[in-house]
Order: structure tokens, then C-alpha cells, then sequence
């Protein structure tokens, strides 16, 4: 019988906008999870602490174990992702040799930026536009990572429609077209909700990133171009899911739900066609591209909901 964990109680500063961001995200994560033994404490507030102590806590990232003893840094953020569903595998790599050490530098770069990070994030935190104002911080994060999510889609049959034109492939330029359309009424119908000061700041590299995945596997033949989609779609099915668990379990703006639902069929839609068209039996050239472009997908996700 498994045991269960110990509480890791997350201690944040809720007078930072980029802290307030992340943790709202974490909450959404952890209630989905039972037994997750996460709670959190808003060390900004005034909570019984000596005066030097609070600043210490506030200056990096700090969790506190069970037993009173605390992590700060790179290795409390891994004891974090611990709990956290979907990111488990994070702190597995985060674990790996030398990966603490490199991560920690990493932590310590970021402490050298935050200050101006906070500065710009307060900026961006205009009032919301019509639509995105019943949105929670979880809800407004995610559907910042659809955003980016629907534009990378949009450009990866962009890319595909590229080849496929060079080619004289009709039939894959048939197939890009029609399923082209669909995402680019979803990054419409998602754009209605996130207003432009709310989404992710790598568009740009979510074009790029879109296209290539699209027009490199054209290359290589309609069978790579239908294996790669069955993977991306695969992904993305898993991601609105978890969306739509949550607005199930915690409720949220009206309207939202039914739009993520139909995303989701039509996005399922395009995974099974493309699964159909793509066969069975695939080499393993094939095989390792497509859990590339799945891992590559879930990497996006992370940074899009971020930045």
C-alpha cells in the first residue's frame, strides 16, 4: 500500500506578479492530482516571521518538508515538480548528475533578471479585455499555451502546404489545406478570449518552430507528414483534456467549456485521420522523429504558458 507523501508547504511571494503567475498555475496542477501534499504560504503577507527571515525567504524560491527543514533554489523548485502531474518527468531530469548544479546557475541568472522581469510583468497586467476578464490566472496560462499551441499548428500546415505545392503533391496539399482551416478558426475563436497583451511572447519562434515540424517530414513523403500530425495531435488531445477536467471539477467562465470541447473533437478528428492515412509498422526513423515532435510539443506548452 502506497504511503502518503509528507505536505511540502511552497512558500511564495505574492507581491510578485511572475510568483503570483506561476503559483496559480501549480494550484491548478496540484488540485487535479489527489494527494499531491501541497499547500502554499503568501510570505509577502504579514505572517509571524522575524523581519530578516521574511527577507531571506523573499530573495529565491523556497519549500518547507514536513520536518521543518526547507530547499531553496533549483532544488526546491524539483521538489515541487515532484508532486505536480505532468512534470514528474522534470524533476527526474532535474536529478540527473550535474543537472542540479547547472540548474541552480541557472536559478541564480534568473534572480539577476527578476527585477526587470517583474517590471514588464506589471506592466502587462493592464486590465483584461472583454472575454478574459472571468479568466483565472490557471485558465488565462492555459489558454495562453493553446494560443501558441493554434499558431504553431496553423504554420505546420503552412509548411506542409509549401512542400506539397513544390512537390505537385495534391493529395497532401488537399489534406494540409482542409485541416489548415480548422486550426486557423480555432486560433480565431481562442483570440476572442486572450487579448494580445496576454499571450506568449515567442510567437515568432512558434511560427518557425510550426513550419519546420510541418515541411521538413513533406520532405520526406506523405506517410512521415501523417505520422508526425497523429503525434502532435495525440499531444494536444492529452492537453485539452486536462483544460476541460478542470473546468468540469472547478467550474469557469460560460462559454468556455463548449469551445474547448469542440477544439478537442476536431483536433481528435485530425489525429485519427492522420493515424488512418499514416498505417502501421513504422520505421524507426519515423518513430523517433514522432516522440520528438511529442516531446517537443509538451516543452512548448511549458514556455508558452510562461512567456
Amino acid at each position: 500500500m502506497t504511503q502518503p507523501q509528507d505536505t511540502l508547504t511552497v512558500l511564495y511571494d505574492g507581491g510578485c506578479p511572475l510568483c503570483r503567475r506561476e503559483i496559480a498555475h501549480v494550484r491548478g496542477l496540484a488540485e487535479q492530482r489527489e494527494g499531491s501534499a501541497l499547500c502554499f504560504v503568501d510570505i509577502s503577507q504579514g505572517q509571524d516571521m522575524a523581519a530578516a527571515e521574511r527577507e531571506a525567504l523573499l530573495a529565491r524560491f523556497h519549500v518547507q518538508r514536513s520536518d521543518g527543514s526547507r530547499l531553496s533554489g533549483a532544488a526546491a523548485f524539483t521538489a515541487m515538480w515532484s508532486r505536480l502531474p505532468g512534470w514528474r518527468w522534470l524533476a527526474r531530469l532535474a536529478r540527473l548528475p550535474g543537472m542540479p548544479t547547472l540548474l541552480e546557475w541557472a536559478y541564480r541568472a534568473f534572480l539577476k533578471l527578476r527585477p526587470g522581469l517583474q517590471w514588464l510583468a506589471r506592466r502587462w497586467e493592464a486590465p483584461a479585455a472583454t472575454g478574459s476578464a472571468a479568466l483565472s490566472q490557471y485558465l488565462e496560462r492555459e489558454l495562453r499555451s493553446d494560443h501558441a499551441g493554434e499558431t504553431g499548428a496553423v504554420f505546420i500546415y503552412r509548411g506542409i502546404t509549401a512542400v506539397a505545392r513544390w512537390r505537385g503533391d495534391a493529395e497532401l496539399l488537399q489534406f494540409a489545406q482542409q485541416h489548415g482551416e480548422t486550426e486557423a478558426e480555432h486560433l480565431r475563436l481562442i483570440e476572442a478570449w486572450l487579448p494580445p497583451a496576454r499571450r506568449s511572447r515567442l510567437l515568432g519562434p512558434w511560427r518557425l518552430a510550426g513550419w519546420l515540424t510541418g515541411a521538413l517530414p513533406a520532405l520526406a513523403g506523405r506517410r512521415a507528414v501523417y505520422a508526425t500530425i497523429a503525434a502532435v495531435e495525440t499531444f494536444v488531445d492529452q492537453h485539452y483534456q486536462q483544460q476541460i477536467d478542470h473546468l468540469q471539477a472547478h467550474g469557469g467562465p460560460e462559454g468556455l467549456l463548449p469551445l474547448l470541447l469542440q477544439c478537442q473533437a476536431d483536433e481528435c478528428h485530425h489525429r485519427d485521420e492522420a493515424a488512418a492515412k499514416a498505417g502501421a509498422g513504422r520505421p524507426a526513423l519515423l518513430r523517433l522523429w514522432c516522440a520528438t515532435v511529442g516531446t517537443g510539443s509538451a516543452a512548448a506548452v511549458l514556455l508558452a504558458r510562461r512567456i
